[in-house]
């Protein structure tokens, strides 16, 4: 989900194909830098925009944004460009996953995604592009997702990649991040670690891992999980990171979660560290396909 104001979902354009036509939908993997993005889904501009304004009818840069208006130029009709996760305004991927459906069967698929990648801005690639049965739900059919926070932690910021690591100068006591990260996993009430005005009646996820890498001076937290709510990753970072500063005890994990309250835990980690690293997929809808995402 964006940090920019939200809208009223705009009226989505119905692709014009024929019934008799042969459609074929695809899956698009794709990576991207967002530094320079508002986020994955689409928006329209508000009185507080303060970018370039977009053409008559189109959104303001976000990924979603960029790369159905690319798909449009290479298959020449109106798609719809379904994602499987929200990321957030500044948020970088790896591996998000999206499908739409068109009837240029014809294109082949090397030479469809080599005209895509040549039209994307140099921070959007897709890295690939695969049929998939015409059922198939980029957000529906999710079983569980992994992100990554990258922390450079060491005393000199890491001035060639300010936008892609959250620096943390400070010695951090990595055994209680690790124990604490180990209490996290399994299926538990997140109340505490998502942002207010999530809007969502169930805050119970299961979280399937949450392990800590370090090769100095980077510093990775991995979570994976079948579904996550709003800044849920970040926050649980924050957290993590605050408890390997001293700040709490690597036990009080369990408190916090019991607590079922924002307040107890720690603050949010920026978005700039933060990479949606990879998505798998059932055979069909799934019910956590539809969460919240950072």
């Amino acid at each position: 989900m964006s940090d920019s104001p939200e809208q009223p979902p705009p009226a989505v354009p119905v692709d014009p194909l024929p019934a008799d036509v042969p459609l074929q939908r695809y899956k698009l993997t794709i990576a991207y830098r967002g530094t320079n993005y508002h986020g994955w889904q689409t928006q329209y501009p508000t009185a507080t925009y303060k970018g370039p304004k977009p053409p008559e009818g189109e959104g303001i840069p976000t990924i979603q944004e960029i790369v159905t208006r690319t798909l449009r130029t290479v298959v020449r009709h109106p798609l719809t460009l379904s994602g499987s996760s929200r990321t957030d305004a500044g948020v970088h991927a790896k591996g998000q996953v999206a499908h739409f459906t068109t009837d240029k069967v014809q294109i082949p698929i090397l030479g469809m995604r080599r005209a895509v990648n040549a039209r994307l801005p140099e921070d959007i690639l897709v890295r690939s592009i695969e049929p998939v049965p015409i059922n198939f739900d980029a957000v529906k059919w999710t079983l569980s997702k992994r992100y990554q926070y990258s922390i450079w932690n060491e005393e000199d910021r890491p001035v060639m990649f300010p936008d892609l690591a959250w620096h943390r100068w400070q010695k951090l006591d990595l055994d209680a991040i690790r124990y604490a990260a180990s209490q996290l996993v399994g299926t538990h009430d997140f109340a505490t670690f998502c942002r207010p005005g999530h809007g969502k009646l169930d805050t119970v996820r299961t979280v399937l891992a949450c392990d800590v890498t370090y090769r100095k001076p980077r510093l990775v937290i991995g979570v994976e999980g079948t579904g996550f709510l709003w800044n849920m990753v970040r926050i649980i970072v924050g957290t993590l990171v605050e408890i390997g500063l001293g700040k709490y005890r690597a036990d009080d994990v369990t408190k916090m979660l019991e607590a079922k309250d924002r307040r107890a835990a720690g603050g949010t980690a920026p978005p700039h560290g933060l990479y949606l690293q990879w998505i798998k997929f059932g055979d069909g809808p799934t019910r956590r396909g539809g969460d919240e995402d950072e």
